[in-house]
């Protein structure tokens, strides 16, 4: 088999095959370029702490020691900020030997500051789910900044299925924009704390002025506090090609007090002007941490490691519409 990561067409034969599974029909709005939208189940259990597995432990062994409730998400449910929960996902997966997999927020899940993370029994790592994996999926859930309203089928994470071992061919560094397009312009956004409910399915159906502050850096610098959360972008504009796929990745683990990024899958075909695409720049997702700490103007803070796509997908990113191609400085699709 050669090896690279499964376009879409490859995921519709693992579906077929049913080597991945799932309680209800797949939607055709969950297979993307490169990558397979997960659906969350129908109940959320809320836990004392994060955990994993480990070696020869389900997820279900470990719940009784750390599950606190049980929320029927039947008609919706509402996540808190400050807590953890757990949430059976409705896709499983029966994997071959040769296939593995790795899972990373949606873009709109990392812009909303919700911290999620994919969980497999026997899991001794976030994210990760090894080759010929058969069972079960979980996501972690925990809101930061928003309160979210999450009903079953909503889609908050996704996964990448790779033939072979992790191949890099090449990397490219991000640094950050703090002039935008003139000196009066607006260069990110802050979140507002103790804003409203904001229900993860509703598009455009919330004011971006009750839950963001506009930021604006004449000097083009910008303090970060520490605990708050940032809407910034790349000075770079980013193009992934159609045969390839890409990953935000830290650029180095000493470089300043804050996280860069939560959401890090790019598709094949972001950025690139044939299907739109000119002029697309990626979106961090930045918060502040421990002490407060500034960044100027074209400071790297992440970089995007390239993969090779194991076949072209016959439908690339924004090929058929999409929220974020052509992007500049850009909160997620739910704000309005």
């Amino acid at each position: 088999m050669k090896s690279g990561i499964l376009a879409r067409q490859a995921i519709l034969n693992l579906i077929d095959a049913g080597q991945i599974q799932s309680g209800s029909a797949p939607d055709s709005v969950q297979i993307q370029p490169a990558s397979l939208d997960l659906r969350l189940g129908h109940v959320a259990y809320r836990l004392r702490a994060s955990f994993l597995p480990g070696e020869s432990r389900t997820v279900v062994d470990c719940l009784p020691g750390i599950q606190m409730h049980e929320v029927d998400m039947r008609g919706g449910a509402v996540l808190e900020t400050g807590c953890v929960y757990l949430v059976p996902l409705q896709e499983s997966l029966n994997l071959p030997k040769t296939l593995a997999a790795a899972a990373n927020p949606k873009s709109s899940t990392g812009r909303l500051d919700v911290f999620t993370r994919v969980i497999c029994d026997g899991a001794d790592a976030f994210d990760t789910i090894p080759h010929g994996y058969k069972g079960p999926l979980y996501v972690e859930i925990a809101p930061r900044t928003f309160s979210i309203l999450v009903s079953p089928g909503d889609r908050l994470v996704q996964a990448r299925f790779r033939a072979g071992a992790h191949q890099t061919t090449d990397t490219q560094t991000v640094s950050i924009d703090l002039k935008g397009s003139g000196p009066d312009a607006v260069i990110g956004y802050r979140a507002r704390r103790h804003s409203g409910l904001v229900t993860v399915s509703e598009v455009a159906a919330h004011p971006a002025k009750d839950y963001w502050e506009p930021l604006r850096a004449p000097d083009g610098m910008l303090i970060l506090d520490p605990g708050e959360f940032y809407i910034l972008a790349s000075k770079e504009a980013v193009e992934i090609p159609v045969d390839k796929a890409a990953e935000m990745a830290p650029i180095a683990t000493e470089i300043g007090e804050f996280r860069a990024h939560y959401a890090g899958f790019f598709d094949p075909g972001f950025g690139v002007s044939e299907v739109g695409g000119t002029g697309s720049r990626a979106v961090l997702e930045v918060r502040g941490r421990d002490v407060p700490f500034i960044l100027r103007h074209g400071q790297p803070v992440a970089k995007l490691v390239f993969e090779p796509m194991q076949d072209v997908p016959d439908a690339v990113y924004g090929q058929n519409g999409s929220h974020y191609q052509a992007q500049g400085l850009r909160l997620s699709k739910h704000f309005k």
